[in-house]
């Protein structure tokens, strides 16, 4: 916070020296969306963005906390994953969830993705977010505005897709790439694009395609890459006063997903030391068929004992002791020892896969009236068709569709005292769900990673068999909401905006008994309609000396579903499948030197207000405290800095009102068993203790994040970038009992240009750092930690038309 403190008492005195030729701050602002600055890679926020508030406001003006990555920057900096945004954006670092880069943690909580401003299906960890396919990430922290729904607490990343419009209207003449990218591991991907003007009879119209073909290997072992993506989108004026714009995306990946090394200990994080051994077989019922089956769990109990309660313990790991495991028992390994791990031998089988098939759509309506009226008809759709199948005891499936249609109506006034802006947005949402998934039994320590997946440690999963989900669910909800906001931009310089939204949601859930065993008496059905608020009041001011202050204040509603957007009949039952958030943020921003220079900083607070529901997967139940700083200057035309800083703090309010966890238990957990081989056939669960507030705090997110981006482009078509992020020391789980190091992480790139050729050269974890990620830190960040990969290298070459 000094820094950031010191960044913007200098920049202030700068705007100051510069202030008369420049003419009063109130002017430069009012303007500044006009601006254009070379070399900038249009990083700087000069341009209105719709993403946050929905006004047409830059993000100088808007008060919250946000970030744009622009497509040069994308390009430049050789972004590929969401993992890469840590260096462009602060509040963004993002815990592995079994090694898909699906949504950003945006505050230290899973976020959510948008697609041109309407909220997409969750993305846990079905498919990885293409990056490539955007024209612009909108990075928004906190949680979205009432206008846009229901939302999480952390955040959202706004995915705006390429389109055939150049700062509003339709493109005079064709252009298009064609590129390119090979590189370590057997990287292979081919993308194209083409965007441009044309004409159907009398009728003009501006349509932009984009596809992208990867068929790629992995550092890791039994692990590949191959996807498809397909994006169009079309605009057509109608009338002067009528357009539409309309398109979709369909994207299908087949690849897998990642649970990195098991057997965790702080040894096998030190120095790779990892404890060798075969799991006990599992008596056969019925023919022999090489994998653990559901039945076959079911008739020994399975091999999961919760607690020490059969050797006279309780619920907490420090109760079980060696007299749980007796020697040769059915959770033993046998022929034990320790061997050096690679890092590519992780807990992906031969036979592992996730394919998932992502089809979006959407066809907008707008009309532009006289005297600043605009209607809007948002129609929006996107499906998701997910199959995940791991050896080591998880499946799921997921078909789920949601559509939405929005009507927004906005009027403009301006007089003597200012602009006043009103919008008005009645919606409905309707979410269709369809989701399985299998969890009872996962055994991630029965397969011995340097030998692999055998008979011994393979399970049979029930996606295979339809048998044995833990979940397998049925329905549907929709939500009725009407929203409205209003911004008043007085001319002294004060920017207030409010806003309100009331949703009613009707959900019915249904459990397939044939499918999920369930005991006598369990609620198969439940339906249930619930209402809930939210609101929003934001200001900021013009001050002297370019400075921009501002705070805000909402209640956020959101819903509490899981990975397949599905909601417990329990839930649904209990009434508790709507939960709320509170956010509190203050900070202060500025732009000076003719918009070449911008900075921010802010502080904020924010939590849940419902702590009785949670979803550990993709909603908890948490409070974030933190600061957020970042400045981005395009010092020349020649040179373009950035610098972030990330300080979060995150506490789960759940686990520290019942004051304890629900955990795998992992080697570094079990203190008082004296040999490990003892129990990795098996899995030991129970809880964890909170007692105190620290003990809360959400493992795996560090407390500070340093990160820079630097680039500088050569007149002569040669450019250079790079890219680097120092993160903290993080505990792996949340019974905070092994250590994952800090690291610095360090990106270059290197481009030359020459006529309609570009080539580009990237080196990623240049200093080739040895890091690791924790995954899923709620329940298996003891056990289990996803080791990172090292030095690797892509080249791509592109030609323009």
């Amino acid at each position: 916070m000094t820094i950031a403190a010191g960044l913007l008492a200098s920049t202030a005195m700068t705007q100051a020296a510069w202030g008369q030729a420049k003419g009063p701050a109130s002017e430069a602002a009012a303007t500044v969306d006009e601006i254009v600055v070379t070399g900038s890679l249009d990083a700087l926020p000069l341009k209105n963005v719709g993403s946050v508030f929905g006004f047409d406001k830059t993000i100088v003006e808007t008060p919250r906390s946000a970030s744009t990555i622009s497509k040069e920057q994308i390009e430049r900096f050789g972004v590929t994953e969401i993992y890469d945004l840590v260096a462009q954006a602060p509040g963004t670092f993002t815990n592995s969830f079994f090694g898909v880069g699906g949504a950003l943690d945006i505050r230290g909580t899973p976020g959510e993705v948008y697609f041109r401003g309407i909220r997409r299906l969750d993305n846990a960890g079905n498919y990885p977010t293409p990056i490539g396919a955007s024209d612009r990430i909108d990075i928004v922290r906190g949680p979205a505005l009432p206008i846009y729904g229901p939302s999480k607490t952390g955040g959202y990343m706004n995915f705006v897709p390429k389109s055939a419009r150049v700062n509003g209207a339709l493109m005079t003449s064709p252009a298009g790439d064609i590129s390119y990218t090979t590189g370590s591991w057997d990287k292979s991907v081919l993308t194209a694009q083409v965007r441009g003007p044309a004409k159907i009879g009398e009728q003009e119209f501006g349509y932009s395609l984009y596809g992208e073909v990867e068929d790629s290997g992995s550092y890791y072992r039994n692990m590949s890459t191959k996807q498809t993506i397909l994006q169009a989108s079309f605009d057509s004026n109608i009338t002067d006063n009528l357009r539409v714009e309309f398109g979709g995306m369909y994207h299908k990946y087949d690849g897998q997903q990642n649970g990195g090394w098991n057997r965790l200990t702080q040894a096998l994080v030190d120095n790779g030391t990892y404890i060798t051994g075969a799991a006990k077989a599992v008596p056969d019922i019925g023919a022999p068929d090489g994998k653990i089956s559901y039945a076959e769990l079911t008739a020994i109990g399975g091999l999961g004992p919760f607690g020490g309660f059969a050797c006279g313990g309780g619920v907490f790991a420090s109760s079980i002791t060696n007299a749980c495991f007796p020697a040769g028992g059915p959770l033993a390994l046998t022929s034990s020892g320790t061997a050096k791990l690679s890092r590519k031998d992780t807990l992906t089988g031969p036979d592992d896969f996730l394919r998932n098939k992502q089809t979006t759509g959407y066809f907008d309506i707008i009309y532009t009236g006289a005297d600043d009226l605009e209607a809007k008809n948002q129609l929006f759709y996107d499906k998701t068709e997910n199959l995940n199948e791991n050896a080591y005891g998880f499946s799921q499936f997921v078909d789920t569709y949601v559509i939405e249609d929005k009507i927004v109506l906005a009027k403009t006034f301006t007089n003597d005292m200012g602009k006043f802006a009103f919008q008005a947005s009645p919606s409905i949402r309707y979410t269709n769900f369809h989701f399985g998934d299998d969890f009872t039994y996962e055994y991630f320590h029965r397969v011995d990673l340097t030998v692999g997946y055998t008979p011994l440690s393979t399970r049979q999963l029930s996606t295979q068999c339809d048998c044995g989900y833990s979940d397998y669910l049925t329905g549907h909800y929709t939500d009725y909401g009407l929203a409205g906001l209003a911004d008043l931009a007085f001319d002294f310089g004060l920017d207030v905006t409010l806003g309100a939204r009331y949703d009613k949601t009707d959900v019915i859930s249904t459990i397939d008994p044939k499918r999920q065993p369930v005991a006598p008496g369990t609620l198969l059905t439940a339906s249930n309609s619930k209402g809930a608020w939210s609101w929003t009041a934001s200001a900021n001011y013009k001050a002297p000396l370019g400075l921009i202050p501002y705070v805000t204040v909402s209640k956020q509603s959101t819903m509490v579903v899981g990975e397949g957007a599905e909601v417990l009949v329990a839930d649904v039952a209990g009434n508790s499948f709507i939960a709320a958030s509170n956010l509190y943020e203050g900070g202060v921003k500025g732009s000076w030197l003719g918009g070449k220079l911008y900075a921010a900083v802010s502080v904020y607070k924010q939590d849940r207000t419902d702590h009785n529901v949670q979803s550990s997967v993709t909603n908890q139940s948490v409070e974030t405290k933190g600061a957020e700083a970042e400045f981005r200057w395009a010092v020349d035309e020649h040179l373009l800095l950035t610098g972030a800083y990330t300080k979060t703090k995150v506490y789960n309010l759940s686990y520290l009102d019942a004051g304890t966890a629900f955990s795998f238990f992992g080697i570094q957990d079990l203190k008082n068993v004296s040999n490990p081989a003892l129990y990795l056939g098996g899995q030991p669960l129970g809880l964890v203790p909170i007692f105190t507030r620290e003990a809360s705090r959400r493992a795996g997110i560090p407390e500070n994040v340093i990160s820079g981006t630097a680039t500088y482009g050569f007149d002569n078509g040669f450019a250079l970038a790079a890219s680097a992020s120092h993160v903290d020391s993080v505990w792996s789980g949340q019974s905070q009992v092994v250590r994952l190091p800090s690291y610095t992480l360090v990106d270059l790139s290197a481009s030359y240009r020459m006529g309609s050729w570009l080539f580009r050269a990237v080196v990623k974890n240049a200093t080739d750092a040895e890091f690791f990620r924790a995954n899923f830190t709620e329940l298996f960040g003891s056990t289990v930690v996803l080791p990172e990969k090292p030095r690797s290298f892509q080249a791509t070459v592109s030609y323009s038309f």
